[in-house]
């Protein structure tokens, strides 16, 4: 579920993407302040827009904004407010983890690029990487798919030149860390990280 927000320029709306394919030809159905986005040769939910937001949840974002149990909590409430019996499949797990880098292989379209297999904990995810300085054995910082980083931009599953990417590998910039250094490269982390474990962006 991702969801985003932005009162300067859409409206006291919230806007909530339930599915990760878009809709091909959109059909609604308001009840109350919530419209319900369906695929209208299906009727699956796709998504909906809740109206007057702020009367049900105090909302400061400008954009793409974290999915918290308690947000998830007050959008459930809100539906069912509006009598619009939608059900939430949110994943709380963590989005930014320790990973480790199995592999790392050249794009074969891309002189830039290495695509590179990152053991996370639980599952090993292609992901393509711009990093100069990525290589085989570093335990490094993984966005995973859903991730919402620290300047707004929600991680998706991408391809670039051909090659799909599953995920992020961040530099310290990237998730504003104080003092990060102004240089091109990921994060590579200590070998004592834990691998699978969440990732917490230090404060000072």
């Amino acid at each position: 579920m991702n969801v985003a927000y932005n009162k300067q320029y859409v409206g006291d709306v919230l806007l909530v993407q339930l599915a990760t394919e878009p809709i091909v030809k959109t059909a609604t159905e308001t009840k109350g302040d919530v419209v319900i986005l369906k695929e209208e040769a299906t009727g699956e939910v796709k998504g909906f827009n809740l109206f007057h937001a702020s009367k049900y949840m105090e909302l400061d974002a400008q954009g793409i904004v974290e999915v918290t149990p308690e947000l998830a909590e007050k959008i459930t409430a809100a539906l069912q407010a509006n009598e619009a019996h939608i059900s939430l499949d949110v994943d709380f797990s963590p989005k930014f983890v320790v990973g480790y880098v199995e592999t790392k292989e050249k794009h074969p379209n891309a002189d830039k690029l290495s695509i590179c297999s990152v053991n996370v904990g639980d599952e090993t995810l292609q992901i393509v990487c711009g990093a100069p300085n990525v290589e085989a054995g570093q335990k490094v910082v993984v966005a995973k798919v859903g991730a919402v980083m620290p300047s707004g931009m929600l991680i998706k599953a991408g391809n670039l030149r051909g090659v799909d990417s599953f995920g992020m590998l961040c530099s310290a910039r990237e998730l504003a860390i104080p003092g990060a250094p102004d240089v091109k490269g990921i994060l590579v982390l200590e070998e004592e990280a834990e691998v699978g474990s969440a990732f917490v962006t230090p404060t000072k």
